[in-house]
């Protein structure tokens, strides 16, 4: 595997045996690239703090893929939306919340608008038909308003350790596909 992968987190973090873990273990063991950004305080996350956190890492690791879970995709939009930033060949939006999340704890993050371009050749949205951070027909919505491909996962909630995710092996095999569907 010759990517760059950065994984980015949400709200609470991704600790094992979440996917994203799991995840960035594999990318190494195939002896890939790989950093597993962990945002600070991501319990009572600040989008300020977390927005120059990726800056930093973006401009240090200079990642060819991104995998963004939850709020890391609300994070990535106001990137897009602020920053200059170096293209990516992949990037992964899993389990975006709504844009119209209204958790106390998540405030800073909020509004967000979508951005014209998410800074990718090639970018998948991948959803959950029971998300309960949101919902199918929203899910529907963003994938409209960014214009990219979406993977619908019946079932799949919120695509977490919580709703059995812990071990995905299709994230990982998308990662090193040439191109995304």
């Amino acid at each position: 595997m010759r990517e760059r992968v950065l994984i980015l987190h949400g709200w609470g973090g991704s600790d094992f045996p979440h996917w994203q873990s799991r995840l960035a273990s594999e990318v190494a063991k195939e002896y890939g690239c790989v950093s597993f950004l962990k945002f600070s305080n991501f319990d009572f996350p600040q989008k300020d703090v977390w927005m120059q956190e990726l800056l930093q890492e973006m401009q240090e690791f200079k990642p060819t893929v991104v995998v963004c879970h939850s709020l890391a995709n609300i994070l990535w939009f106001h990137l897009c939306n602020d920053a200059k930033i170096a293209s990516v060949k992949k990037l992964f939006l899993v389990a975006p919340p709504s844009l119209s999340c209204d958790i106390v704890e998540l405030k800073s993050f909020y509004p967000c608008k979508v951005p014209d371009a998410l800074n990718a050749k090639n970018a998948l949205l991948v959803v959950s038909t029971n998300d309960p951070y949101m919902s199918l027909d929203e899910a529907k919505e963003l994938q409209k308003s960014l214009n990219v491909p979406i993977k619908i996962i019946e079932n799949g909630g919120h695509i977490n350790t919580a709703s059995g995710f812990g071990e995905w092996k299709w994230i990982f095999e998308a990662i090193k596909e040439p191109q995304l569907s």
